[in-house]
């Protein structure tokens, strides 16, 4: 497995203004944050978690703005800070692991509210900012977990096929404004954060069952973001990109 050659870059963003949400830490967040500002991009980062956002926001060159989204004020005050916004990638989202039988309301609403809502809320803030300027792209981070079952995931499959169904019908309502709305649907994509939720096994089972036989590395499926991102994908709207090869 080769890695992307740091701050190579081919202008795919340049003058453009991008928000990326929960883009504190050692995901996808940060990885798709890290390429927009190689590709030339002015970058905002947006996290609740405030000291991890400071640091990350220093070590890439970029705006912090603390957000939680799962609150509404927070998030109008985020965009209002933002100001003009070319790319809103939608990156906030939350998983558990609990059988339905077995789980509470209170885990039900806290992965809907963060997964789900946290990306409507922040897609709206954008669209009402975006649809007078009569340009803009949104890119969302769903999940294959929204196409294929898995046990104990009941809430998280059904937020992120939730963000892929919101992801189709906002293009189409967005299109006539000259806005994209698209979504990448991850597989398995490594990172600490991950290896220290989930077992070692489940992580070897999920990961055999990929393409190449691993898993993805954060910045594979960030450079899928930054293409939606960015006028190469000039006619692609309403889409949801498998990375990789797990479309059903």
């Amino acid at each position: 497995m080769g890695s992307f050659p740091v701050g190579k870059s081919h202008g795919l963003l340049n003058g453009k203004t991008v928000l990326v949400t929960a883009a504190a830490g050692a995901g996808i967040g940060f990885a798709t944050a890290r390429r927009c500002a190689e590709e030339g991009a002015r970058v905002i980062v947006s996290d609740r978690h405030e000291r991890r956002l400071k640091e990350a926001a220093a070590e890439l060159g970029a705006r912090a703005i603390p957000c939680d989204v799962t609150d509404e004020e927070q998030v109008q005050a985020m965009f209002e800070a933002c100001g003009p916004l070319d790319v809103l990638v939608n990156n906030a989202g939350l998983g558990g692991t609990a059988e339905l039988a077995e789980m509470t309301d209170r885990e039900w609403d806290t992965v809907l509210d963060v997964t789900l809502t946290g990306t409507m809320r922040c897609t709206r803030a954008a669209l009402r900012r975006m649809i007078p300027r009569g340009q803009g792209v949104i890119v969302n981070n769903a999940s294959v977990i929204g196409w294929r079952a898995q046990r104990g995931q009941s809430h998280y499959a059904a937020a992120k096929a939730g963000v892929m169904a919101l992801t189709r019908c906002v293009a189409l309502e967005a299109a006539p404004h000259g806005i994209r709305v698209n979504a990448v649907a991850p597989s398995l994509a490594m990172h600490a954060f991950l290896e220290k939720v989930t077992s070692p096994e489940l992580l070897q089972q999920l990961a055999a069952q990929e393409a190449f036989g691993r898993a993805a590395e954060p910045w594979e499926v960030a450079n899928v973001i930054v293409f939606l991102a960015s006028d190469y994908s000039g006619y692609m709207t309403g889409e949801v990109v498998s990375v990789s090869s797990q479309h059903p």
